[in-house]
């Protein structure tokens, strides 16, 4: 059963290159697919350009999926990693 979780951006420049990067790479460790959404549109977290195609400002809510063998092994990278660079909450 897929993994969902949302976030509320509160870095003062959102998820901007630096940050994309970590996000993309905790993401890429794993097989199961991730998305991250925003305004409707989905995208592959382990897409530095899709994310980035987003423009995630401050202020921003998200909702990051995860779904395969290792989902739960993802959704706590991720989490992980949103939390140590004080992207989100």
């Amino acid at each position: 059963m897929a993994q969902s979780k949302d976030f509320h951006i509160i870095a003062e420049t959102g998820i901007h290159a630096r940050p994309a990067t970590l996000l993309v790479q905790a993401a890429s460790k794993f097989v199961s697919d991730v998305t991250l959404s925003y305004q409707g549109k989905d995208v592959n977290l382990k897409s530095i350009m899709g994310v980035m195609s987003l423009g995630v400002g401050q202020g921003s809510d998200v909702t990051i999926k995860t779904e395969g063998e290792d989902e739960e092994a993802a959704m706590t990278a991720i989490v992980e990693a949103m939390s140590s660079e004080g992207l989100a909450k």
